[in-house]
């Protein structure tokens, strides 16, 4: 990461909140066993690879002017995964809700990354990397999103979705050590995931 482990007090507090309000929770004292190679813990690991490309985002656009919200761009990118959705013969609306989720779980890493930067310029990070050259990296964590819940349609729509979910998130979380935030950021990247 671009950043130092070292979490402000306010960004570590809206972690925090955001863990019990993203939509999918942990209970105190739940045992989740490591899920196997499934098609949803796929979904979860390209999430959490998503909301780790954040800092990166946050790194480019900080200081520039750049807005972190940029509805003309998001609506490319859900455009993008509708139509490879459509090619993939699954329906592109769910895909959609689920893509408009991770933009906005980008999104939360980004305005904590923000506030801890704006609190304490040391923290900045030195170099700005080229925000054409992540986006390529998240076109193509997209492409592989968009894939996985194609071959997760099954699991998306068993009653056991929401088990599994649960499951494969707390296994990406710890398969790519995920601190309180980025955590959080992947709660708020898969509420739209399971079937209604």
């Amino acid at each position: 990461m671009l950043i130092n482990a070292k979490r402000s007090t306010a960004a570590a507090a809206g972690a925090a909140l955001l863990l019990t309000t993203a939509g999918i929770g942990i209970g105190a004292g739940t045992a989740v066993a490591a899920p196997r190679a499934t098609p949803l813990a796929t979904v979860a690991e390209l999430s959490a690879q998503r909301v780790e490309v954040a800092d990166q985002v946050a790194a480019a656009k900080y200081g520039t002017g750049s807005p972190i919200d940029d509805p003309a761009r998001e609506a490319i990118v859900i455009a993008d995964a509708e139509q490879q959705a459509t090619a993939l013969g699954i329906d592109p609306a769910p895909v959609a809700k689920i893509f408009r989720d991770q933009i906005e779980a980008n999104k939360v890493v980004q305005r904590a990354l923000y506030a801890e930067w704006d609190a304490d310029p040391s923290l900045i990070p030195t170099t700005k990397p080229s925000l054409a050259t992540i986006r390529v990296e998240l076109n193509t964590i997209g492409a592989e999103l968009v894939q996985a819940i194609a071959a997760a349609e099954t699991s998306i729509h068993a009653p056991s979705c929401e088990g599994q979910l649960t499951a494969a998130t707390v296994h990406a979380r710890h398969e790519q050590s995920l601190d309180a935030l980025h955590y959080a950021a992947l709660l708020r990247a898969l509420p739209s995931v399971c079937a209604d």
